[in-house]
């Protein structure tokens, strides 16, 4: 199976209102046809002489940048000699001055499908501006690359509400970045002139491999199709003194601390605890990040059934048997995370304080999971208002 992009559809056959107009174009290395041709020379050699601005996200314009809160520069790009504005820098909402170069912003970009993956929220504060300062968006959709089929997770409250998330959304969401665009600006009042192009080709059941599309890591840490699939629960690590595989070959598939007793944590968990996945214990050494030069006992995991695999779910018991069995050396990581320098991490990770409590006061997981349920069917059927594929 072949899909075609957002990005490969508006090359193919532009609107003709895009005649003329002042193009500005949010994007990142992701931001490639099937050839790897980037966005920003397909749509300057489609449309000469209209592309005025570029905006890139967190993780900077050529993703580069490792991790949270580590701010790029505006700069020029080196081939179009036009400007780069950075919307995770001195500022993460475009203000009138970046604006003043364009007429329509187009937003071409890679998402992960996981509710705290940032980019969705600088689609979001893109809308806001776009309705602000009068300028049109149109949204180049991308698949989800772990699929629109599957919802999972509790549904963000608005008192963990941050950059991590906007709006009372479940950690996977189901959604493409197109589709996610128009529950924003629709559902949650933006209102912006807004129009999305459809991929031809996708349906909800893919994973990103089931495209035939490349992979280009959407940011350093996502650097394969199975990252993205194990992020979803393994960014939980991020709130934590336990590494999440940061400084490794294997960010987020594999975790660990120099504390953890693998042989207890199986026993604990027992056989078939993690359907569609096995654990499998590994020691290593982060080059970077938490633990750098220090020796870490943890397991990858290697997912056998993406369909009955739940990473949120999955990951939560494994917290849970670490917070367990690891008591005294465990801890919560302190602010400050994402610019907010008063609430726990975890708290904004997970998206609900009381979720936290739940499982520190070691409450059956399948039992969390029963409370998040009717909030998640709630959203399933609002979300699917949005749906661009059946």
């Amino acid at each position: 199976m072949h899909v075609q992009t957002g990005l490969e559809r508006f090359i193919e056959s532009p609107s003709k209102w895009m005649s003329g107009k002042r193009i500005g174009l949010l994007c990142n290395p992701a931001s490639v046809d099937r050839n790897f041709c980037h966005a920003r020379e397909l749509i300057n050699r489609k449309l000469q002489g209209q592309l005025q601005a570029l905006f890139s996200p967190q993780h900077g314009f050529f993703a580069e940048k490792q991790d949270n809160m580590i701010e790029s520069e505006d700069m020029y790009d080196p081939t179009l000699k036009i400007p780069v504005f950075s919307l995770y820098g001195k500022t993460r909402i475009p203000d009138k001055k970046m604006f003043d170069f364009i007429d329509v912003l187009i937003i071409d970009l890679q998402d992960v499908g996981t509710r705290v993956y940032t980019f969705i929220y600088t689609v979001s504060y893109c809308l806001e501006a776009a309705k602000a300062f009068g300028k049109k968006v149109l949204v180049l959709d991308r698949p989800n690359p772990i699929s629109g089929s599957i919802t999972e997770g509790n549904c963000l409250t608005l008192e963990c509400s941050s950059f991590v998330g906007r709006y009372p959304i479940p950690m996977r969401h189901g959604l493409t970045i197109g589709e996610i665009a128009l529950l924003f600006n629709n559902e949650y009042g933006i209102g912006c002139d807004l129009e999305v192009i459809p991929m031809n080709g996708w349906n909800r059941e893919m994973f990103f491999n089931d495209t035939g599309l490349p992979w280009i890591p959407p940011s350093p840490n996502i650097p394969s199709p199975i990252s993205a699939m194990v992020y979803t629960g393994q960014v939980l690590w991020e709130g934590t003194n336990v590494s999440e595989g940061r400084g490794t070959t294997l960010p987020f598939e594999i975790f660990g601390a120099p504390f953890i007793n693998t042989t207890l944590l199986l026993s604990h968990l027992g056989k078939n605890r993690l359907p569609g996945a096995i654990l499998r214990p590994v020691v290593f050494e982060p080059t970077s990040n938490k633990y750098k030069g220090t020796l870490c006992k943890g397991f990858q995991i290697h997912v056998t059934d993406p369909y009955s695999f739940k990473p949120y779910i999955t990951t939560l018991k494994l917290l849970q048997a670490v917070i367990l069995h690891h008591k005294d050396p465990f801890r919560w990581k302190l602010p400050p995370y994402e610019y907010e320098f008063e609430r726990h991490p975890i708290d904004l990770i997970i998206g609900n304080k009381n979720i936290r409590q739940r499982i520190e006061r070691l409450d059956n997981i399948d039992d969390i999971e029963k409370s998040w349920i009717d909030d998640l069917n709630e959203f399933i059927e609002i979300s699917r208002k949005f749906h661009l594929y059946d």
